[in-house]
C-alpha cells in the first residue's frame, strides 16, 4: 500500500513542480522534502503528534508552518505537507520522497542503478561504470552507490528487477553450479 500512496502523491507534487510557472526547481523539491524528512527523523515525538487523529489538523499544521518556516521551505512544499498531514499520510513522507525522484529520473530519461561494491569506488571506476551501464540500458543512469564488504570484489547493478552481477561472491556461485552440475555426469 505504501508504494500506490507514494506513487499517487508524489506523481501530483511532480506534476505540480513541472507545470508551467511553476516558481520552484525540481532539485529544491527534492531538498526541501528531504529536510522535512530528516526533521522527522530527528524528533520521534513530533511524528507521533503528527499521526495522532485526537490531535486537531489545525494544531499539526501551525506546529509545521513554525517548523517549515525555519527550513526555509517554499509555499509550494508547505502546502503539499499541508495535505499529506490532512491526509494522514505523514508517516509515507519517505516513500513519497524517494518516489517523486524516481519519477523525476524516469521523465528526465533517467533509470536508477542500485549499486553495491565490496569497497567505495573510485570516481573512475564508477564512472565506468555508468558509461556500461548507459550503454546496457539505453538510457542515462543514475546511480546510489551501497557498500557490502561481502560481496569480496566486484559489483552488483540493479536496475527496476534486473541484475548484473558482477561480483567475486556471484561468480563463486555459478562456478559451484557448474562444478556441480559436471560432478553429476
Amino acid at each position: 500500500m505504501a508504494s500506490a500512496v507514494a506513487n499517487r502523491y508524489a506523481h501530483a507534487l511532480l506534476d505540480i513542480v513541472l507545470g508551467p510557472g511553476s516558481p520552484l526547481p525540481p532539485e529544491a523539491a527534492v531538498a526541501q522534502l528531504a529536510g522535512v524528512e530528516a526533521l522527522l527523523a530527528e524528533s520521534q515525538e513530533l511524528r507521533i503528534a503528527l499521526s495522532t487523529p485526537a490531535i486537531p489538523t489545525s494544531r499539526k499544521r501551525a506546529v509545521m508552518a513554525t517548523l517549515l518556516e525555519r527550513l526555509g521551505a517554499s509555499e509550494l512544499i508547505r502546502n503539499f505537507i499541508y495535505v499529506v498531514i490532512g491526509h494522514r499520510r505523514i508517516a509515507f513522507l519517505s516513500d513519497i520522497r524517494d518516489a517523486f525522484e524516481l519519477q523525476l529520473d524516469e521523465r528526465r530519461g533517467f533509470v536508477r542503478a542500485e549499486v553495491t561494491s565490496a569497497v567505495p569506488l573510485a570516481a573512475p571506476m564508477s564512472a565506468g561504470l555508468e558509461s556500461r551501464l548507459s550503454n546496457l540500458t539505453g538510457k542515462r543512469v543514475r546511480m546510489r552507490f551501497d557498500v557490502d564488504p561481502a560481496l569480496i570484489g566486484g559489483v552488483v547493478a540493479r536496475i527496476g528487477s534486473i541484475v548484473y552481477d558482477g561480483s567475486v561472491r556471484g561468480e563463486l556461485r555459478e562456478l559451484g553450479k557448474k562444478l556441480a552440475a559436471s560432478s553429476g555426469e
